[in-house]
């Protein structure tokens, strides 16, 4: 079967993949649709260490093919969004509703596929980029079929880190102010996450002006173009112009130590900076300690704090009803062999979020 095969130097669409059955409490799914993330990208460059060789993918939609013994929640034939959380159910973790902690899932990859005779690690527990893939029960998650799976793929990770960072992390309330630093795939899903828990003012910031239309789209009250204001210090200034005293909540989704001091910095009293983007695993950012006695706080979220059997069937819900995007955020969608374009397009910001198709 087709998929993408990080080997430690290239990525590359292969076709002669093998995966092994579902054995007990597991689900083998026939992906349609996958999303590229970033993450996948920094697997690629390096930014996030991974063993090769690995089939890349994390962000998927497919159909039940075939499930193993104990497995009764989803059937052959349903279709499903996938997590990326492989997690035990039953650690102190997983019993507090926190199963982006659990620590039985994080670090420990599986290696379900083969290739002539060679064992291939699987990506976040999932690789997704794979015409089949084997998952855990517990990251199967049974959508509505009317939901295209272009669209419902997104909702495994860039709906469920950005959506999730505003409602179950940062807990953003009615009328509360936002600024949200970087409109990609996650940036994005921070703003619709913000308009839907009812943010009042919500300032996107982006070195990319093309990328307001979409902005504004997805919620964003105010734009502020990066590159027109020269340096993050000019662009915070920019900002400051909207919200004076500062934002109750920035969403820091690029991954840049310089623009993490910048959400800091955007902070209102009492303020929340959330942080989204992957730097490099040694990065380290600065802050004033002076300004966090000011009630502020810096806050790790991992996977938008999410509990995907319950928050992928409400956010697919909410698709329904009108109120979350989904189909907007596709802007491209590429067979899988145009893996490589796909690639140039998502590192060039010509895409929201480009879609992988089987």
């Amino acid at each position: 079967m087709r998929g993408v095969v990080f080997d430690g130097k290239q990525a590359q669409v292969v076709g002669d993949l093998e995966i092994r059955e579902p054995g007990p409490g597991e689900v083998l799914v026939a992906i349609t649709a996958a999303g590229l993330c970033h993450s996948d990208l920094s697997v690629i460059d390096g930014t996030i260490p991974f063993p090769p060789p690995v089939v890349l993918g994390h962000e998927g939609a497919g159909v039940v093919e075939a499930v193993g013994p104990g497995v009764t929640h989803v059937a052959p034939g349903d279709h499903v969004s996938l997590s990326t959380l492989a997690n035990c159910g039953a650690c102190a973790d997983c019993d507090r509703g926190r199963p982006t902690m659990c620590r039985r899932a994080i670090g420990m990859p599986d290696r379900p596929f083969s290739r002539g005779g060679q064992p291939l690690f699987q990506f976040a527990s999932n690789s997704a980029f794979a015409e089949r893939t084997l998952v855990k029960a517990v990251q199967a998650v049974k959508i509505p079929e009317e939901v295209p799976m272009t669209s419902a793929a997104l909702i495994g990770c860039g709906v469920l880190t950005g959506v999730g960072a505003v409602l179950n992390r940062a807990r953003v309330g009615l009328g509360e102010t936002v600024v949200v630093i970087g409109t990609g795939g996650i940036g994005l899903n921070v703003i619709q996450g913000a308009r839907i828990a009812g943010a009042s003012v919500i300032v996107a910031v982006d070195a990319n002006p093309a990328k307001e239309p979409v902005a504004r789209r997805f919620g964003a009250t105010h734009f502020v173009d990066a590159s027109a204001a020269g340096s993050p210090a000019d662009a915070s200034a920019a900002v400051r112009e909207v919200l004076p005293t500062g934002a109750d909540h920035a969403f820091e989704c690029v991954g840049s130590v310089k623009l993490i001091r910048q959400a800091v910095d955007l902070l209102d009293r009492h303020g929340q900076a959330v942080l989204l983007g992957v730097p490099g695993f040694k990065e380290e950012a600065s802050f004033l300690v002076s300004s966090m006695y000011l009630d502020k706080t810096i806050m790790g979220c991992r996977y938008g704090s999410s509990r995907p059997q319950r928050d992928i069937v409400l956010y697919a819900e909410l698709y329904r009803q009108g109120k979350l995007l989904l189909d907007e955020l596709v802007t491209e969608v590429y067979p899988v062999e145009d893996f490589a374009k796909a690639v140039d397009d998502a590192r060039h910001g010509r895409v929201a979020r480009g879609v992988l198709t089987f």
